[in-house]
Formats: C-alpha cells, structure tokens, sequence
C-alpha cells in the first residue's frame, strides 16, 4: 500500500513525537557543551592539580578542548549531513556538480572554507559529510585546505599584525593553494584510494525498505542517528590520537629551533620551515603571534608564512584522522601537493615582500 506524500508528517505517531523531543534535547545539549568548551577544558586542569603554566597543563587543555570540539563538530555534521542525505541522494548530487564547468566546484569549495573559521582537524568532519554526500573528491579537499588556512578572522588578524600587502597577498595565495591543490587531486582519479567504508556511503543505493522509511521525519531523524553512529563510530579513536599527538607537540616543541633554521637566508630554509611546520598543530590565530615574534628575530617573511601554512593546512594530528577516511598513498599525495604549492608561495612572498 503506498503512502501519501506528507501524510505521515502530519500524523505524527507517539514514538516520532518522542525521538523529535530527544533530537531537541540533544540540541540543546550539544550547545550547552560546545559553547563551554574553554571552561570544561579548565575545570579538566584543574582536576590533575598542576600548576597553571606547567607545559603537561598546557598540553591537557589543548586535548581536552580540542577533543571535545571536533567531535562534537563532527556528530552534528554527520548528522544533518545524514537527514540532507535522505532528500538528495549521492546520485543525484554528483550530477549536479558533473554539471558545473571544471573548477567551478574547488573554487566554490574554497571559498566555502574561507568563509568558515575551521582549523585542519575541525574541517575534517565537514571533509567527510561532503565525502558522505558524493561531493566529488577533488572538491572535498580544496575545502579541506582553504577552510583552516584562510577566514575572515585571519584576515583581520593579518591585517593589524602585517598590514594589508602581506594580508592580501597570503589570502589569494592561499586561495591558489585550495583550488589548484583540488583540482590535481580531481584530475588523479584516485577515488579507489578512500576506504571501502567510505566509498560504501558514497555509493550505497536506497533499498525499498529505507525509501519507504525516508517519507517521514521519523525515518530521516533515525538515518540522522545512523550515520552518526557509522562515522563516528568509525573516527572517534583517530581524532583522540590526533589531536593527542597535536597536544604532546602543542606544548613541548621548542620555539628556539624554529627561530634558529628561519633566521637563516639560505635557499633552503622555506621547505625547511614547511617539513618543520607539518608535525605541529594550531590555528591561524594561534599561529600569528609565533610569526610576529620570528619576523621580529629576522626571519624572512616568505619562509615564516610558508611555515605558518604547513602548521594549519598539513598538521600531523590531521594526517592521523584523515588515515581512517583515506589510503596512506592518497595522504601522501595529498600532503605532497600542498607543500610543494606552500614552498612556492614562500618563495613568492621572499620574492616579493
């Protein structure tokens, strides 16, 4: 017997109403905890009893926070993601874009990450819902890339530390990184190189049963809570090795060692600064007072902002949540890629600055 388009929206029965209520609930939940992060993260300090400038404190704040906000980015990604997934179906979103000029989806990509304030391992989710949803691969990374290395605020920020030809310059470069980085990786065809897990979301057909399911909310709530627990049941234990790998770094790497191979204007110090800067882990915001200072001590300006972008775009805690969602080949010519384009930016911005 077939059902009406909307009758069972109308005509809720008492277990929708109810998982309506818990999806709310959990709503306000998730913001209560990701609008307290800074507080949860202190009150965790707090119980180990260390002092507050100890580097060990350091390090079980940064984990704690960023822990707590990836995962909590990534359970309401996956989540709307999977509700989305049940009006447009992969299918029907590769059309969609098959149908756009080549490079108008990495730039559109792009720009979306420009305009959202993700560091590397916070874009990850977001990374892998566009994956989820059959947005083409290519494409998935020029968000990737842009999303932590430009936004609005490093803009400003750029803007009151460097003035506006540095602040200019570094947003279109790193805008040519995203969508040309994107578009390579497009063009390599290496789709066989994410996991079968996530090649099975992408091409999973809608059987009779989940399309009947899909006419009311209650069915897309339930594929909403079933894709969260696919993904993030699949990621969770590579996001806390990441970023427990990003918090050991975060508060025990030695700045003196990065000043000393920046001070120096041999040729090679920009992909120095690049393999130097790829194991560590911040933000832009994070990042700008480390490069002020080096700048400050003589570093060349080309080879700071190359290392600047090789901390937020290639960090190694984001290699290690990438390796549950991509082949170890696929990351390498990821990364590979991306800090080629950074060297050349440096060299650029030595060139020109």
């Amino acid at each position: 017997m077939s059902i009406g388009p909307g009758k069972n929206d109308d005509n809720l029965p008492q277990n929708a109403m109810l998982l309506i209520f818990g999806v709310l609930a959990a709503a306000l939940c998730w913001i209560f905890l990701y609008t307290h992060l800074e507080p949860l993260a202190g009150l965790a300090v707090n119980l180990t009893g260390l002092p507050e400038e100890d580097r060990t404190t350091e390090s079980i704040h940064f984990f704690v926070y960023e822990v707590l906000k990836v995962l909590l980015l990534l359970t309401a990604i996956v989540f709307v993601m999977g509700v989305i997934h049940t009006f447009v179906s992969p299918e029907r979103t590769r059309k969609i874009l098959a149908e756009r000029r080549a490079g108008t989806g990495n730039a559109l990509a792009a720009v979306l990450g420009m305009v959202t304030p993700f560091c590397s391992c916070s874009a990850v989710p977001l990374f892998i819902g566009f994956l989820q949803a059959g947005v083409p691969l290519g494409v998935t990374f020029s968000f990737l890339i842009a999303a932590p290395m430009i936004d609005g605020v490093a803009l400003f920020l750029l803007l009151g530390v460097f003035g506006w030809r540095i602040a200019v310059t570094y947003i279109l470069l790193g805008f040519l990184i995203a969508f040309v980085s994107g578009l390579v990786i497009e063009r390599l065809k290496m789709e066989d190189a994410l996991e079968e897990w996530v090649r099975e979301l992408q091409t999973k057909p809608l059987t009779a049963d989940e399309s009947h399911r899909q006419r009311s909310w209650e069915g897309r709530i339930r594929e909403g809570f079933d894709s969260v627990r696919s993904i993030v049941g699949q990621v969770w234990l590579f996001i806390v090795l990441g970023v427990g790998a990003g918090s050991i770094i975060h508060g025990y790497v030695p700045r003196e060692l990065m000043a000393g191979i920046m001070g120096e204007d041999a040729w090679w110090s920009v992909p120095a600064a690049v393999l130097l800067g790829v194991p560590m882990y911040t933000n832009i915001a994070g990042m700008l007072p480390v490069a002020e200072a080096l700048i400050g001590k003589g570093a060349a300006i080309g080879t700071v902002m190359a290392f600047m972008m090789s901390v937020i775009a290639l960090s190694a805690p984001e290699m290690i949540i990438l390796r549950k969602v991509l082949k170890p080949r696929l990351i390498a010519v990821f990364a590979t890629i991306v800090a080629s384009g950074i060297v050349i930016v440096g060299f650029v911005f030595n060139l020109l600055l």
